[in-house]
């Protein structure tokens, strides 16, 4: 299950890469996107609410700033960035995300760093450059601003994992997904009705097949399937299971989206994955 999770949110980065050829933009998509999850989300949520008390005052607006930043604002930057750079970047820069956990600890909680993970983010980061200089000779210096957004995007979703541990220990992780999921798709909406038309969920049958596809496939499956897969063999094996998902979405982009791939590139891939392995390494 985990595995499975892994390849298909992973496969979101190539399904929007599609969606952007039908000259659709990131608030566009991510519309679509919520637009066709929301209702399984918000079942999930009706659920949970009437199988446990009531939530507070103080952890419905903890869970509002949750929902804002897990999965609208980190959604938002990383559909945005995908416009500028390749699949394959996209989903290492995200891979990076327990770098990033690390490092606002050292900088805020003032926790020491031990020298293997010294070792595992130079790995990683040393990957990263190798794959960023391989896109920028091919898609020139908007790769720049397209590795900023979704670099920014992974320090947003980073910054979640670190303020939802404790209430994902007292209330939940399905109850808690499935909240900010709802706050996430109504902030996504809201975006679109103020910036877009309403025609322009008008849309060819492809598109709005594709969005199907990016909304339950890469996003509802991904979120219950690793859930469960934690339930059974806990957060560090699910998480290494899921260093399968830059592997499949290089693979995918070269056969679905022609993305050009050199030695330079895998490489560089698989410094990031053995550096985020040793770092997820007790």
């Amino acid at each position: 299950m985990a595995i499975i999770g892994a390849i298909l949110f992973s496969t979101k980065a190539i399904v929007a890469k599609l969606l952007y050829r039908y000259q659709l933009d990131a608030v566009t998509v991510i519309a679509f996107r919520m637009l066709f999850s929301l209702p399984v989300f918000a079942c999930v949520a009706i659920w949970q609410a009437r199988r446990h008390p009531k939530l507070d005052a103080i952890d419905r607006w903890r869970l509002l700033l949750l929902g804002l930043l897990g999965y609208y604002l980190s959604s938002f930057l990383d559909f945005l960035g995908l416009q500028f750079i390749s699949a394959g970047l996209e989903r290492l820069i995200l891979f990076l995300t327990p770098s990033f956990v690390l490092t606002i600890h050292v900088i805020w909680f003032k926790r020491r760093v031990r020298s293997i993970e010294f070792l595992s983010l130079g790995l990683a980061y040393l990957g990263i450059v190798l794959v960023f200089m391989h896109d920028l000779s091919f898609l020139g210096t908007s790769v720049v601003l397209g590795s900023g957004l979704v670099l920014g995007s992974a320090i947003a979703y980073a910054s979640y994992l670190i303020l939802s541990g404790e209430m994902v220990a007292r209330i939940g992780p399905l109850r808690l997904v499935s909240y900010a999921m709802c706050v996430s798709s109504i902030a996504c909406l809201l975006q679109f009705v103020l910036l877009k038309p309403l025609s322009t969920l008008v849309q060819p049958q492809v598109v709005l097949s594709l969005s199907f596809v990016n909304a339950i496939v890469c996003t509802v499956f991904p979120v219950f399937l690793t859930m469960f897969a934690i339930q059974r063999i806990g957060a560090a094996t699910a998480s290494q299971a899921g260093m399968i998902g830059p592997v499949s979405t290089l693979i995918l982009g070269v056969f679905i989206l022609n993305e050009p791939i050199s030695g330079w590139q895998i490489v560089g891939s698989c410094l990031v994955m053995i550096g985020m392995y040793l770092l997820s390494k007790k």
